[in-house]
């Protein structure tokens, strides 16, 4: 299985969601977070990391900053290329050591730096249904991540 669909009715399935990952996703993983603003990148950040035991209140977009390092059960790289201006200026913050780490990078806005990420990696894009409606598209990016969509999808159903 390359490619999962998850409908969210609301913020409690993408905190489901979020916990799911927090569970399945394996150590060194990069996630590619894709989707309009407002569509929920951060919430799903936060969902995550609060399922890994990290304080809800201290997760927050790292628009400003570039990339917020989290502490709970796993350790969580939580970066933002909005703001960016090109490819050279995200190498600049080093992401290959959280690329090579055994914590859990998520970029938000990678989209706008797709060719620095590594080949291996898990995409999800967020679609905005309604007001609090999304649709997640998680694409496994290299056959690793196969098995654990499999996974996902078995623990979410």
């Amino acid at each position: 299985m390359n490619e999962y669909a998850f409908l969210a009715h609301d913020e409690s399935d993408t905190r489901r969601l979020g916990a799911a990952l927090a569970r399945t996703l394996p150590a060194g993983t990069t996630v590619a977070l894709l989707g309009t603003l407002g569509a929920g990148k951060t919430r799903l950040v936060q969902a995550l990391a609060v399922a890994c035991g990290v304080p809800l209140e201290t997760v927050v977009s790292p628009t400003f900053v570039l990339c917020q390092e989290y502490h709970g059960r796993r350790t969580l790289y939580h970066l933002d290329a909005y703001r960016l201006k090109d490819d050279d200026e995200f190498l600049q913050l080093g992401p290959e050591e959280y690329f090579e780490s055994d914590g859990i990078t998520l970029i938000e806005w990678a989209d706008r730096v797709i060719a620095c990420l590594p080949p291996q990696r898990l995409e999800i894009q967020i679609e905005v249904l309604g007001d609090t409606m999304r649709q997640f598209r998680l694409v496994a990016v290299g056959r690793p991540l196969h098995q654990v969509l499999k996974e996902l999808a078995a623990s979410l159903s």
